[in-house]
Parts: structure tokens; sequence; C-alpha cells
């Protein structure tokens, strides 16, 4: 079985520790883009951890992690991040490195630099990692594959070669910076092979042979669905594909493979570097979510610069949602927000004196405002009792509903509405039969067909998945799913019994689960659902 864990929102949601958490029961973890440009924040027994390049599930020793083709891969940053583990007493990890990912080199990082100080108060907000110049040379043909350092020496010269001729006339007529050495960047480049070498391997060959065993693996995303370079806020976008459907390439395993897709929301926003952000704080009332939110603080995991932070946005998260084909969300940070009486949150924008609640376009999206609406809040940042719990998840609850629910209109989660003859007869109502014993929430689920009416969209029948919701508790023991319903849905959904994730420290923010549940079954394994 093969998941993918991908950002909803402008990165930073908690995609590290929802791997973290999955990787205990999996067995290969692979990093699919990305570079050491953006950090997952992990914190467990062995102390607090800011993952650049290794994927996050690389504190257990029984599962491998794997670096796919789809990655900027600094090499010495690598070898720096693993000795870090192993120096703080985690065991030493499994590492893969596809021999198709591209190197990143020192001189994209300095021509990253180059170019944010030439933009001046126009720059991109860049972290300097030298992501988007190596991107630009993989595309332009001029980069360096892993196992292009096993060349002889003479190759990678003549390489090295065609490469100083193309950027020296850029350094010195653009930048005014020095040049490339040739001979410098030889002796770099095999002292690099030398590094590299224990951990070189045809990933996408591995992977298909532990498709065929039945291993368990996640494909781990780097940043949100709101930062990619076709799909966001384009151009203050990273330079690579953040989205599920690029996990097949930056892998390298089939599309079909992938039955689940996980996106991680953030019960409120945040974001780092430059970009429309309509949600956004600022001043006195910014300051004191970016000091209570995270894990100490919204402060990159990278820069240590402070992010930008703002309201849950509804228009923005459903957007995310959709474009990466979720068939699970995890809503996580939830439980900083435990000092507000009421939660503002962005349903819509106004752009142009009208309303939006699909998001546009990076032109419109400059002219949006946002609409705000205040739901209750928990009013407690600590869960020991069981009082405010209930609270934190019927609440909660409500959050998500109006994601779903933007204005009286169908969620785009919700995938065919088929038009049928306009009837004056109420739709009929459903109840639950019981036809067997119960059994968890599977994952890969199938679609329930109800009757909906709603004003102005009279006789439509509609395919509603049946979602359930799970929290952590406390205490780690085992919970029940709720029903997640907005009042106005007339749907049946069956309720089973789920296995609630324990967590250690300050990894325990609080966070749901929207997972669907599978068809009823008629052969009476499930509980079946007829119209009374």
């Amino acid at each position: 079985m093969v998941k993918a864990i991908v950002g909803a929102n402008w990165g930073d949601e908690g995609k590290g520790k929802i791997t973290d958490m999955l990787s205990k029961e999996s067995d290969i973890i692979v990093r699919f883009q990305g570079g050491s440009n953006a950090g997952h924040t992990i914190v467990n027994n062995y102390g607090k951890f800011a993952l650049h390049l290794l994927p996050s599930g690389v504190f257990y020793d029984h599962t491998v992690s794997i670096i796919g083709s789809g990655v900027a891969l600094n090499i010495p940053y690598l070898i720096r991040e693993i000795n870090d583990l192993t120096s703080k007493g985690v065991p030493t990890p499994k590492v893969l490195v596809s021999d198709r990912a591209h190197l990143l080199m020192p001189y994209h990082m300095e021509f990253d630099a180059y170019e944010e100080e030439r933009l001046g108060h126009k720059s991109f907000g860049s972290t300097k990692s030298g992501i988007a110049p190596c991107y630009s040379d993989k595309y332009a043909k001029i980069g360096f594959q892993v196992s292009e350092l096993f060349l002889d020496e003479a190759h990678l010269r003549e390489r090295v070669n065609r490469i100083c001729a193309l950027k020296n006339p850029l350094l010195e007529s653009l930048y005014h910076k020095p040049l490339l050495d040739e001979d410098m960047l030889v002796d770099l480049l095999l002292e690099y092979r030398e590094m590299i070498r224990p951990y070189v391997c045809d990933v996408s060959a591995y992977l298909y042979d532990a498709i065929k065993a039945g291993k368990k693996i996640l494909l781990e995303g780097q940043l949100g669905a709101l930062k990619d370079t076709d799909h966001g806020i384009y151009p203050m976008v990273t330079s690579s594909s953040t989205l599920a459907g690029f996990a097949t390439i930056g892998a390298g395993v089939a599309p079909y493979e992938i039955s689940q897709v996980i996106a991680v929301a953030k019960a409120y926003s945040s974001a780092v570097g430059a970009g429309e952000f309509v949600s956004e704080l600022f001043g006195e009332e910014a300051e004191e979510l970016r000091k209570r939110g995270g894990d100490g603080g919204e402060y990159g995991a990278t820069t240590g610069r402070p992010r930008r932070v703002g309201w849950f946005d509804v228009v923005a998260t459903r957007y995310g949602c959709r474009i990466q084909g979720a068939t699970e969300v995890a809503l996580t940070v939830l439980d900083p927000l435990g000092y507000l009486e009421e939660i503002p949150v962005c349903e819509a924008y106004e752009i142009n004196g009208e309303l939006h609640h699909e998001f546009p376009n990076t032109v419109m999206l400059e002219r949006a405002k946002p609409v705000w609406k205040k739901l209750k809040g928990w009013g407690t940042a600590t869960f020991a009792a069981s009082e405010p719990l209930r609270n934190f998840q019927r609440n909660a609850r409500n959050m998500w509903i109006i994601s779903n629910e933007p204005s009286g209109s169908p969620s785009p989660w919700y995938p065919t509405v088929r038009e049928e003859k306009t009837s004056s007869k109420e739709p009929p109502k459903f109840k639950r039969k019981h036809c067997g014993p119960r059994r968890g929430p599977q994952p890969n689920s199938g679609e329930v067909s109800c009757i909906k009416r709603r004003s102005g969209l009279p006789g439509l029948k509609s395919t509603w998945p049946i979602w359930t919701t799970t929290s952590k508790a406390s205490s780690g023991r085992w919970g029940r799913a709720r029903k997640s319903s907005a009042s106005s849905r007339r749907m049946a959904t069956a309720t089973a019994p789920c296995r609630l994730p324990r967590f250690s420290g300050k990894t325990a923010s609080k966070f749901l689960v929207w997972r669907p549940l599978r068809r009823p079954s008629r052969c009476g394994t499930r509980e079946a659902l007829k119209p009374s």
C-alpha cells in the first residue's frame, strides 16, 4: 500500500508529525520533491529535530528512508543531517538515495543569493538554499544526476567546462561576482562521489519490488498546495511540484499505486516568504498567535525567521484539498487556539465587490479581501477532562464543516452531482439496519448514494462519501468514531471503533483526521443502509 502525505496550505501544516506517526506502521518513507529549503519539525523521546532532507520517519529502526529522484540533493547537508541524528542517540538510519536525483551545487546557492540581491525589494523571499537554480539547471539539461558522479574524471571535466561556459558570463556581466573555477568543481564532484557512494540505489526498481512484496510505503511532500509551481500563488511559489500527483514522478512509482492521499491542513494559516496571503494578521494580534503557535512559536525551521500568520482560510484550504486529490484530511495544531472565545475564519473572498468561494488565480488574488465568520472556540489548550475534549471535538468539527459547505454550496469534496426530474416529494430518509459486527475505519472508501434537496437546487442526487472523525485523546485509549455531518445534510453515517494514536511530549498537538468508510456490504459484514 502506498500513501502520500502532502500539504493543503502554504506549508508548515504539520506534515512531519503525521508522517512520523504513520511511519511506526510503515516500511519505507520517501521524500519525493524539494530540498533543504524547508524543514519538518519532530519532537520525540530523542529530542527536538528539524529535518530538511531526510524523511520524517527516520527515527524508527525498522524503516528505510529514501531520497527520491525529484529531490534537489545537497550532499554535504544530507551527510551532516545523518551525523547530527546519530550524535544525539538516534539509531543509524537506513538511507537510500536515488541515482537519478539532481545535485544541488554550491554555485546554485550563490546564484540564488545573487538574484535575491539583484531584485532588491522585489525579491521572492527565497531561503537562498539554491533550490530554484538547481531545478532551472535540471530542466535546462545542464544539471548533474547522482549517477554521473561515477563517470571517469575526463567526462566530469567536460561537463564542468560546459557549465562554466554558460554561467561565468552571467557572473561577470549581470551579477559582477567571482567566476567559477573548473578545477575546484571537479575536485568537489569527486569528493561528493565518495560521500554518497554507500547510499546510492536504483530507487524505482527498489520501490517496484517493495510494492510487489506488500510493503507499506509513505510518500512525503514538502511545502503545500499553494506553493506548487503550476497551481499555487505563482510566481511566489517553490520550484517543484508540491502535489500528490507529482509524488509518483518524484518517487518513481506507477500512478495507480497511490491508494490514499492524506492532505494536512492547519487550524490557522502560516507562511514563510513573499506572496498573496488573504487572511494574514498584523501587529499585536499576529504576534500573539505567532507566539502561541507551532512547537515553540511560528518560526521557520530552516531560516528561523518569523512566519506570517493568519486565521483559518476556508477558501484556500478547500482548494488545496481538492487540488491534492485528498482522500483523508488531518487538521493539525488546534490547541494553540484555545485562548480564543471566538475563532475567526475566512469563509469567502470579496473581489471587486463580488463574493468568491473558489480560490482565484494570482491576478485576482491580489485584489481579494477576506470575508470573516466567527466560530465558537473550545476555551482551553489542555484536554485532560472529558468535557473540554467533547467541546473541542464538537467545535473543531464545526470549523471543518464550514470549509466543506460554504454558503450552502455542495462541497467540492463530493465528486458527482447528477440532475434528476424535479419532484415535489420529500427525499426518503435512510436508516441503519444492523447486519453484522462493526469493524474499524477502512481506507479506500466507497460511496453511498443519498438524496439531498437544497434551496434553489431541487431534485439533485449526489454521491456523498461517508466521513468519520477521529481525534487524539490524551490517554491514547480506544475511542469511537463520531458522525461528522451538517444538520442540513440528510445523510446516513455508520460509526465504528478506531484506534486513537498516542503521542509523547510536545508532539501531542491536537488534530482531527477525517476518513471515509467503505461502502456497506450486501453480505452483512457492515451496517446496510436502506430507505425507510
